[in-house]
């Protein structure tokens, strides 16, 4: 949690990855559709409770999945979450994995990122809109809350999850995934993970000054697992679906989260 919150001003927005954002985990849910000056969120904001904590939900991708990721309004996303007075951002990816350690079905909770994108608005501070004037340079040594993220390990373990305590996540640019020979670059680069969503949400979070936490999980071995299949969208969403219990638990540790 961060210095000087309190459970009683603890606002939590989560953003939903693909396959990852059922409403369900709310209570006493309702629909709110805003718009923003960047433009209007993904889709409507779910608002409801987990144990009397405001909570509000956000499907990156629409619900119906409709909106590949360089399409993604990230600025209206966080701008919305930000307006209706969240203190905290958790949110979900699936990802491929860099490193046999991390099998398909982990959780990881990163700490760092590598930006491979090429299209996307990374500031709101671009003299686009008159609500962010001027320029806005944020330190990006440490993208992600610390806080929140022991929080989240300690909660994982838990509940038993298999859960990486760190790692550090490539986002492309997509849709296409990664060739064989980028996907050995990028882990001569050190990443341990790989998705096309961390930026510039991660960096859009730390300059709207809320606390924000990924939660990862491995849908597969990247291609530089020359045995596996590659970019199977099939598996993908079949490793998903088994894994779909632990997500239920990752979702229970936004529910420890509010009572720390």
């Amino acid at each position: 949690m961060a210095p000087g919150a309190s459970p009683a001003t603890v606002k939590i927005g989560i953003i939903g990855g693909t396959g990852l954002d059922d409403s369900e985990i709310l209570e006493g849910r309702t629909e709110k559709y805003v718009d923003t000056p960047f433009g209007k969120p993904s889709d409507a904001l779910i608002l409801g409770k987990i144990k009397n904590v405001d909570c509000i939900l956000l499907a990156r991708h629409g619900r119906q999945h409709s909106i590949m990721p360089s399409e993604v309004n990230y600025r209206a996303n966080i701008w919305a979450l930000k307006e209706e007075g969240c203190t905290h951002v958790i949110v979900t990816t699936a990802c491929g994995s860099l490193r046999e350690e991390i099998r398909p079905g982990d959780i990881v909770i990163i700490d760092q990122f590598i930006d491979r994108t090429t299209k996307r608005p990374q500031t709101f501070y671009d003299g686009t809109s008159p609500c962010a004037r001027g320029v806005c340079h944020i330190p990006a040594a440490d993208p992600f809350c610390p806080k929140t993220r022991q929080v989240l390990l300690e909660n994982a373990k838990k509940l038993g999850l298999r859960c990486h305590s760190k790692g550090t996540m490539v986002t492309i640019e997509g849709p296409r995934f990664s060739s064989r020979a980028e996907s050995f670059m990028f882990r001569a680069w050190g990443a341990d993970v790989i998705n096309m969503t961390t930026v510039p949400e991660a960096v859009l979070a730390k300059e709207a000054g809320i606390c924000y936490a990924s939660i990862a999980l491995a849908t597969d071995y990247d291609c530089w697992k020359e045995n596996e299949e590659e970019g199977e969208t099939y598996y993908i969403f079949l490793t998903l679906l088994e894994d779909f219990s632990k997500w239920k638990c990752a979702y229970l540790l936004i529910d420890y989260l509010v009572w720390q």
